[in-house]
């Protein structure tokens, strides 16, 4: 019984060291309640210790406020309002064929909508059966009515004005419209506008539902939309997506609304709408490597549109505006090499003789970075800004010329669609004048003639007549002419001569090059 005991901690042991530990909880409560009290000056110097024993337990910052993130949005009351407004657009093309010939068309029109607007090609067997569009029927040929595409549209007003693509009824003779009601009205071609493929038609009806025209400045990017339209010919599909991105630049006449709703071939023409119900794009094109829908589709943005809209009602065309210069984009190099400090702008290739950039003194190889005080960022931006000024209006051009910013007046005038008359660039005879070799560049360059000059409607420049190494990698000719170097302009060899020698000889060589009626700045890399 004793060693028992003895074995292990004793009765008053086991509460001597309860109470100590007990005793140590309480001053240590002490402390920190002492520490609490206000002017307890006494309680400082321990309880300061004690936290530089502890390990420092970061103090949590105040949580942001949280997302108000609702869950999937419900569009049933979106079709229920919008619905009505959408109709579908078939097109014919009346055609003749010969007697006993099998005058059916077993195709179905939307899959020739579908090889036509997205591979450029009839679909296969279309090609092979003799019909002649818009022929007149003779002897044994009799006259038929085939349905050549199907798309979308949507009532823009109550007495009957509907709003389409420009490709939906391209190369047809008629034109049918069937809203959701499955009335089925034959429709006028009120005006089509192939620049920024906007057509719109007229039916013969009244007290029609008529979309809600939305705000484009109010969308954004991550934003709920919804399209309805045709697909296939399966008749008012909804699809539904959100604004992958805004003002898509792809070259065209307008800046497009970039979404992920699905969009095929028969939706073309069909409304984008936001989630107050209105409509906010036009569904025209798609960009997919196998012609079907692949996650990008693009919209024309309403306020565009209604604009063309409201010419093709006035007068049935857009009246457009242009200056007479071609252009191409600032890359990155020739904007380094001039000395921009970002390559921003548009080049200016060809200058039109006689135009309205001529009489205002523009010159082959500016770059015209400003229109009316609205910056130039891309080349794209110009005709748009140009287009939409009205023909007759005194407008002001900064152009970035040899290292220096200027404002020019110039009048916008017309823009007219007939091609304008190719000037002929003509064969510069050798001038009899030595030629000089640059080495470095591959240039065996000389002296331009007067009659050179005048030809060309230049006040300098020298005539490139061998070319070899680098600068024919750059991509120069013989029969060029080189108008400056970098920002320095050049009248003749010896001019270019100098504006080399206080370039660098490491360096890439930014040239403005005269080819024909136009110019360009080329990017001659010396070789190392």
């Amino acid at each position: 019984m004793t060693s028992s005991f003895q074995s292990g901690p004793s009765t008053s042991s086991v509460v001597r060291r309860t109470l100590v530990v007990g005793g140590v909880v309480m001053a240590v409560g002490l402390l920190l309640s002492s520490s609490l009290l206000p002017h307890a000056s006494q309680a400082q110097q321990p309880v300061a210790v004690l936290a530089a024993a502890t390990p420092a337990v970061p103090t949590p910052t105040a949580p942001q406020a949280p997302l108000l993130v609702q869950g999937l949005p419900d569009f049933t009351q979106l079709v229920e309002r919008v619905g009505p407004s959408v109709a579908s657009v078939r097109t014919t093309q009346r055609v003749t064929t010969d007697a006993g010939e099998d005058g059916g068309d077993d195709a179905d029109a939307q899959m020739r909508e579908f090889f036509r607007r997205f591979f450029g090609t009839p679909m296969p067997g279309q090609g092979q059966r003799k019909a002649t569009p818009k022929a007149t029927p003779k002897g044994d040929a009799q006259a038929e009515e085939r349905p050549r595409g199907l798309g979308s549209g949507f009532i823009l007003s109550a007495d009957g004005l509907v709003m389409t693509n420009a490709h939906v009824i391209d190369g047809a003779d008629d034109v049918y419209v069937t809203l959701t009601d499955k009335r089925e009205f034959k429709a006028k071609v009120v005006g089509v506008d192939k620049r920024t493929d906007v057509a719109v038609l007229k039916i013969e009806a009244k007290n029609l539902p008529a979309v809600r025209i939305g705000d484009v400045s109010r969308l954004k990017v991550g934003e709920w939309v919804m399209a309805i339209g045709t697909p296939f010919g399966l008749e008012n599909t909804v699809t539904a997506g959100i604004v992958s991105a805004k003002a898509r630049d792809t070259g065209e006449e307008v800046r497009f609304i970039q979404t992920d709703v699905a969009v095929n071939p028969g939706n073309s023409g069909g409304p984008l709408i936001n989630m107050r119900g209105e409509v906010v794009g036009i569904n025209s094109q798609i960009l997919s490597r196998s012609g079907g829908f692949m996650g990008i589709s693009l919209s024309i943005p309403i306020d565009d549109a209604v604009k063309v809209a409201d010419q093709l009602r006035a007068g049935g065309k857009v009246v457009r505006g242009r200056i007479g210069v071609q252009i191409e984009p600032v890359t990155k190099e020739v904007a380094e090499s001039l000395g921009l400090s970002q390559a921003q702008g548009a080049v200016v290739r060809m200058v039109e003789s006689g135009g309205p950039a001529a009489k205002a003194g523009l010159e082959a190889g500016d770059i015209i970075t400003k229109f009316n005080g609205v910056a130039v960022e891309t080349a794209g931006d110009l005709p748009r800004l140009v287009g939409a000024t009205k023909p007759g209006t005194k407008s002001v051009l900064q152009v970035f010329r040899r290292g220096v910013y200027k404002d020019l007046g110039i009048t916008v005038v017309e823009l007219d669609l007939e091609k304008a008359a190719k000037a002929s660039a003509g064969d510069n005879a050798p001038a009899e004048s030595k030629a000089t070799a640059v080495a470095s560049l591959g240039l065996g360059l000389t002296d331009l003639t007067a009659a050179q000059k005048a030809e060309l409607k230049v006040n300098g420049g020298v005539l490139v007549e061998e070319v070899s190494g680098p600068a024919a990698r750059a991509g120069l000719r013989p029969g060029d002419v080189i108008l400056s170097v970098g920002n320095t302009q050049v009248a003749n060899v010896r001019q270019f001569e100098t504006a080399m020698a206080k370039s660098e000889k490491s360096r890439p060589v930014n040239v403005l090059v005269r080819r024909g009626d136009g110019a360009q700045y080329v990017l001659i890399r010396p070789s190392k």
